[in-house]
């Protein structure tokens, strides 16, 4: 993997990865111009995509039919510098047959233990807490 970033703002990147260009860029409150997601906001994203396509492939393997897989993570950070996530809560909101429980359960397990390669850098310096609702019902 090689991704490339050019100054183009006051605190703003072009990154370009692949065929994609996309803009990094820090918060007006943190002197940026808010141009784009910051890294931190980047990170997180790509934690909800990592496990995301994981569960999602998990569960077609398990023939599980789902209407809707939306993912949420919501973290503080650390006082101090460098500032990390504290904890991350990650909560995965999918709605399907409520027969498919233990399955659902299942696949966001194998997601966070096995799979997810994002996770598992994450997990190294912060807590992730994974909370499944099915249907609006945490189970």
């Amino acid at each position: 993997m090689k991704i490339s970033g050019r100054k183009t703002g006051k605190l703003a990147f072009e990154i370009k990865q692949d065929s994609y260009t996309y803009t990094l860029d820090a918060p007006e409150s943190a002197g940026g111009e808010g141009a784009g997601p910051s890294p931190k906001g980047l990170l997180l994203s790509g934690l909800i995509g990592c496990t995301g396509i994981d569960v999602a492939m998990i569960l077609g393997k398990m023939r599980v039919d789902t209407q809707d897989i939306k993912i949420t993570a919501e973290t503080e950070l650390t006082d101090q510098e460098p500032s990390i996530f504290k904890e991350i809560i990650l909560s995965y909101h999918i709605t399907g047959n409520e027969k498919d429980t233990k399955k659902i359960r299942r696949a966001v397990s194998l997601s966070m233990e096995t799979y997810c390669g994002v996770s598992a850098m994450l997990k190294k310096n912060s807590r992730i807490i994974p909370k499944i609702y099915l249907n609006g019902k945490e189970i």
